[in-house]
């Protein structure tokens, strides 16, 4: 117990003071973690020595990660993504992966061992890449996305890797195991059935009776038990953990209860990925570096490069905006911690020798403590090229009582705006187009720069006065999150929404938002009316037609929203027989409204 809590001690002790340190000269936490652990590591003051033990603990960090920002992508978002995580995952994996082993070739390895260790060093850090994005607030923007789709793919990807390794040691590594495997991939299918029916079936009932008692310690210790249950049903199977918690956030992304686990995890979160980048700063053997310092470096520059320039190729071929691509490129470029899995794997079956895999491991280890070192030169040297407007300290919202806080002043937004200006209705308005707001501060408008679904910027708005909050903001993500976000935090505000299309008012049902507009629906509406008067259709007529067939549309939309999660068929139903409806509809109006005509309406 000593041992335990003077391990505990030094850990608190570094990070408290190696982080801020680090964050003040601009390094970053991640930076200001690694070097924690050189200081406290077997080669900086030898308070730490057991770093594999550490190292392995600490990986459920990453495995909350997982689950957290599972919690984030709903099943149908996900299955958006699909052609990204295929695509761009697929592509990177297997670009870096041929050229590595090319370079594991001209170094006289054997093509097993080169290849083996192209798959290995094709992997990036999911904690290390996701963090600065978690940070920065990018995970919504098209770098961002992309990131993740390609870090997806190589999560999934580590499970045919594994499985590849004994082949690649050759026949006496698999003498016996034939049966074995079978069992294996049952397994594996059983446990990934047993997430999905429990995400599906399970959890929802048993977090309404948790919640029943009004006990928070209660259900957080029930989340934490969730998210470690399914980690070690996917270690058992042979699967990847982190991988496995993901699949059940997104089962519970829909969840009424995604917030409270969200909240309830995050501290833990946070902690154990502080931990695990500390114990990579102390894997770091410094021995083999100075031993072999030539060889290590460039191993590490090589490593670097190559992916980087495989990242820029896929970068281009995705059409990230040019402000990303450098960065996208630097956070995956680093190798990742399930490359020390499969390292020791293909040790295991014969593939690697110790030598190799402990030159290997130097170089992974090293490259993920340079990538926080790349992102601090993107955000210095390069970032600022495509950043022609910096966040200026006027665009802090002001809490000026106003009882309106809008959202998005872009199209839609200002209309609404103008009209309550024109009325004398005080207005709040958040925006996240720097270049837009300078644009209205010069015609008059006060409009504030930041990032609306972030809580302290509603706060410094005054939304704990506010009566309404407007949601105008284009991206339909953004949209969400903001109403989410909004009803937690601020369940006083009444919510207005505007609304792309007919899927993102439907999400934004199922919020029990009071108030949703289409953006295109009434000027559609409008313009369709003048096509029918233009068809030579009387002025009252057209008019007439036009509030029939809106009402009937808002009628089905009702409809659509209390079956949306039925299948296609059933939604296709609806509409046909709607649309018989109107046109029945319109019959009987057309006969009525004959007799009206030469009355002088038109």
């Amino acid at each position: 117990m000593d041992g335990l809590l003077l391990n505990a001690v030094i850990y608190l002790a570094a990070a408290v003071i190696a982080v801020p340190i680090a964050k003040r000269l601009g390094l970053g936490s991640v930076l200001g973690y690694l070097i924690a652990g050189i200081v406290v590591g077997p080669w900086g003051l030898k308070l730490i020595t057991d770093v594999d033990a550490i190292l392995h603990f600490s990986e459920f960090g990453i495995v909350l990660l997982l689950f957290v920002i599972g919690l984030e992508l709903n099943p149908r978002r996900l299955w958006q993504m699909r052609w990204p995580i295929l695509g761009l995952g697929g592509g990177q994996v297997a670009g870096c992966t041929l050229a590595l082993t090319a370079l594991g070739l001209s170094l006289g390895w054997s093509w097993q061992m080169a290849l083996a260790a192209g798959l290995g060093l094709s992997l990036s850090s999911t904690a290390i890449a996701l963090q600065p994005l978690t940070e920065r607030s990018l995970l919504g923007t098209p770098g961002g996305r992309s990131a993740f789709s390609i870090l997806l793919f190589q999560d999934i990807a580590v499970i045919p890797m594994l499985a590849l390794l004994p082949l690649l040691g050759g026949v006496t590594a698999l003498e016996g195991d034939g049966e074995a495997g079978w069992v294996g991939a049952l397994k594996a299918v059983a446990a990934v059935a047993i997430v999905i029916f429990g995400g599906r079936f399970l959890t929802r009932p048993v977090f309404r009776l948790i919640a029943a008692t009004g006990l928070r310690e209660i259900f957080t210790a029930v989340a934490l038990l969730l998210v470690m249950g399914i980690a070690l049903l996917m270690q058992l199977a042979g699967l990847s953990m982190a991988l496995g918690t993901f699949l059940a956030g997104v089962l519970l992304a829909e969840s009424e209860y995604r917030h409270e686990l969200e909240s309830d995890i995050e501290p833990f979160k946070g902690l154990l990925l502080g931990l695990f980048f500390t114990a990579v700063g102390m894997s770091v053997d410094f021995g083999l570096l100075f031993s072999e310092p030539g060889k290590v470096l460039g191993l590490v520059a090589a490593l670097l490069a190559i992916k980087a320039a495989i990242l820029l190729t896929v970068a281009r071929i995705a059409r990230l905006p040019g402000s990303q691509i450098a960065l996208f490129a630097f956070l995956l470029a680093q190798g990742g911690e399930f490359a020390f899995v499969l390292f020791g794997s293909a040790a295991g079956v014969g593939v690697m020798d110790s030598e190799t895999v402990a030159l290997l491991t130097v170089v992974v280890a090293l490259s993920m403590a340079t990538a926080p070192l790349l992102v601090v030169v993107n955000d210095r040297l390069i970032e600022p090229r495509f950043s022609r407007i910096e966040t200026r300290a006027h665009d802090v919202p002001e809490d000026e009582g106003n009882p309106v806080i809008v959202a998005g002043f872009g199209r839609f937004g200002q209309i609404v705006v103008r009209l309550l200006y024109a009325n004398g209705i005080g207005v709040t308005v958040l925006d996240h187009d720097p270049e837009i707001i300078d644009t209205l501060r010069r015609f008059g408008f006060k409009v504030f720069y930041g990032d609306a679904t972030r809580i302290d910027l509603l706060e410094a708005a005054g939304a704990a006065k506010a009566r309404i909050l407007v949601i105008a903001v284009d991206s339909q993500e953004a949209s969400l999150a903001l109403a989410d976000l909004a009803r937690q935090h601020f369940p006083h505000l009444k919510i207005i929404a505007r609304a792309r299309d007919l899927p993102h008012a439907v999400e934004l049902m199922n919020r029990d938002i009071p108030v949703i507009e289409r953006e295109t629906f009434h000027s559609a509406l409008r313009l369709g009316e003048e096509t029918l008067k233009a068809l030579g259709q009387p002025a009252y007529a057209a008019r007439k037609k036009t509030l029939t067939f809106r009402q009937h549309n808002e009628e089905l939309l009702k409809q659509i929203h209390a079956h949306w999660g039925e299948d296609m068929d059933k939604r296709i139903t609806l509409q046909q027989q709607a649309r018989a409806r109107l046109q029945q509809n319109l019959e009987a109006d057309e006969k009525a409204q004959q007799e009206v005509r030469g009355l002088g309406w038109d």
